[in-house]
């Protein structure tokens, strides 16, 4: 653009030349006050958390910086301050908004045990809060860091249209060149030939193209973020705007992931009480993470058991868990994985009166048999079949529930929600197999999950979306989207988003290249001034940008979450 404003004074159109360079700088400036407005978004989270805390030691309150709060550490929150860090209430209570995390509209109670989360807002009550997290490792703090490692990478799109670019921009430089020497050849005015190669340069430079695809994915993402969704990359809006198909896991997606202990039917033989079976089974499982697991102490510490100390403890994702408790070796799994083929009748009738009710059965073996088999119950997510219907509605075919419970109670939630699909009884490597399955046939496959039984799943998927709140440190890895809120209805929200970004990505490519070819035309065919050229110019790449930006709005979440069937 310099060298055009230089060339147009050489030739005597100083005035042009100089309005070249104010279009030219009233252009960036718009520019970068587009961009600024994404990373604005993302430093304004940051910005939520306050910079200091009141800390209770043993006789005393002090100020502190949050970058000091520990682990552990209890903070007092007032009325109407910010929370400074990720924690557990452990005395008062309150409500507290949390719409900059989660995006829900409307406060949330806490009482102790709840959690809470760094930067919402304290109501008219006070609370102590035991941190969970240190202030780099918040919830706040991993979704900066995940927008802005997201704006680090480019699309799939992005890459190829750079691609392009690298031979379209030698193309246009050697037809530049042609487009001045030619004409002098056949007698036109150096001027005006001149002034013709400049005015081709300009129009045919492909900055709007270039600027087409990144500024409406990073916007989207930004967007999710502030919602509770925190997508990882460009790519993955990408892949999720593909997605034909939806696979959800069972317990602690489509569920709860809250499961309760509802009965502990001992068998024949085995020589325990109902109580001795509770305790063994709670001190094996205690260093499991899987919500089944947590059903099973929770029920031993209600009845104030004291457990022994589990040695030897193994987990293997899909067959349960092993230990040694009291000098026995115990076995607790799903009946797929653990029941023996000598087990007697009455382990395989108490299995299947367990699962006729829709409840999960899940056997304790000591030393290789069967001594009980115990009922866990989960309750299902309210706005699981709003969601099922959202996802049926958007990608046109039923989600598929991929499970490793049996498939009595799989049938029953499926039939619940609206789910036609259902693969039960599935080891890690099955719901691998599974998704293989589906892709095989076409389907663009985004599988939903918390375990760790699930990663596996969600990387082999086209897409894979962890629960946030209760999904495991690996599943959270491995996922290309984390829902923090653990509500299933953002999941439409995101994929309806998804594709609206992309649709405007392809608006503005079909804007840019509009502008280009008539430009381009009316340069070579007719008569056009230099300033009208860089003006059109210029101005295409802004309202590309401009465009992409509209995602930033709270209205476009509201709008693809209205049209998805999805709340918040």
């Amino acid at each position: 653009m310099v060298a055009a404003a230089i060339g147009a004074a050489a030739i005597g159109q100083v005035l042009d030349g100089a309005l070249l360079i104010v279009i030219f700088a009233t252009s960036g400036a718009l520019e970068a006050l587009a961009t600024a407005r994404t990373e604005d978004s993302v430093r304004g989270l940051l910005d939520l958390a306050p910079e200091t805390a009141t800390r209770i030691t043993a006789d005393d309150e002090v100020v502190v910086p949050v970058v000091e709060l520990a682990v552990g550490d209890v903070v007092l929150v007032r009325p109407g301050e910010r929370i400074p860090a990720d924690g557990t209430v452990v005395a008062g209570g309150s409500e507290v908004d949390q719409a900059t995390i989660t995006g829900e509209p409307l406060t949330v109670d806490k009482v102790v045990g709840d959690e809470v989360f760094a930067g919402t807002l304290n109501g008219t009550g006070s609370m102590h809060v035991r941190v969970a997290r240190r202030a780099e490792d918040s919830v706040v703090a991993r979704i900066a860091t995940l927008v802005e490692q997201a704006g680090q990478t480019k699309a799939r799109t992005q890459l190829f249209i750079e691609k392009v670019e690298q031979r379209y921009s030698i193309g246009m430089v050697a037809a530049t060149v042609a487009i001045f020497v030619l004409p002098l050849l056949w007698g036109e005015a150096l001027r005006d030939s001149l002034l013709r190669a400049m005015t081709f340069m300009i129009v045919a430079s492909p900055c709007a193209v270039v600027l087409a695809t990144m500024p409406p994915l990073l916007a989207a993402i930004a967007n999710a973020g502030r919602h509770g969704v925190l997508a990882k990359s460009a790519v993955v809006l990408e892949q999720l705007a593909a997605t034909t198909r939806v696979a959800f896991d069972k317990t602690g997606t489509l569920t709860r992931g809250t499961p309760e202990l509802a009965d502990i039917r001992v068998l024949p033989g085995a020589g325990l009480t109902e109580t001795e079976v509770l305790r063994l089974a709670a001190a094996a499982e205690r260093p499991s993470e899987h919500p089944l697991a947590r059903a099973v102490l929770a029920a031993a510490r209600a009845r104030g058991l004291q457990l022994p100390e589990a040695e030897e403890f193994s987990s293997q994702p899909g067959r349960g868990v092993s230990a040694l408790v009291d000098g026995h070796f115990l076995r607790i799994g799903s009946p797929a994985a653990l029941m023996p083929d000598e087990a007697d009748a009455s382990a395989a009738a108490a299995v299947e009166a367990i699962q006729q009710r829709g409840q999960t059965a899940v056997l304790v073996l000591r030393e290789q048999r069967v001594v009980a088999v115990l009922a866990i119950t989960d309750q299902t997510r309210p706005e699981a079949a709003a969601a099922v219907t959202a996802l049926t509605r958007l990608t046109g075919t039923s989600p598929v529930l991929l499970t490793g419970d049996n498939h009595a109670t799989a049938t029953r939630l499926a039939g619940e929600l609206g789910i036609g699909d259902v693969r039960a009884g599935l080891l890690p490597e099955d719901k691998v197999t599974a998704v293989r399955e589906l892709e095989a046939t076409g389907a663009r496959v985004t599988v939903v999950g918390d375990g760790v039984n699930d990663a596996p799943a969600l990387a082999a998927a086209q897409a894979g979306i962890a629960m946030g709140g209760g999904g495991s440190d690996v599943t959270l890895q491995t996922a290309d989207a984390v829902v923090v809120r653990d509500d299933l209805s953002t999941i439409p929200a995101l994929i309806a988003l998804a594709r609206r970004a992309r649709r405007v990505v392809i608006a503005n490519l079909v804007i840019a290249a509009t502008f280009i070819a008539v430009l381009v035309l009316w340069d070579l065919f007719g008569t056009l001034p230099l300033p009208l050229g860089v003006a059109g110019h210029e101005g295409s790449t802004v309202i590309v940008g401009l465009n992409g930006l509209r995602l930033l709005r709270s209205a476009a979440w509201r709008r693809v979450a209205g049209r998805s069937g999805a709340v918040g």
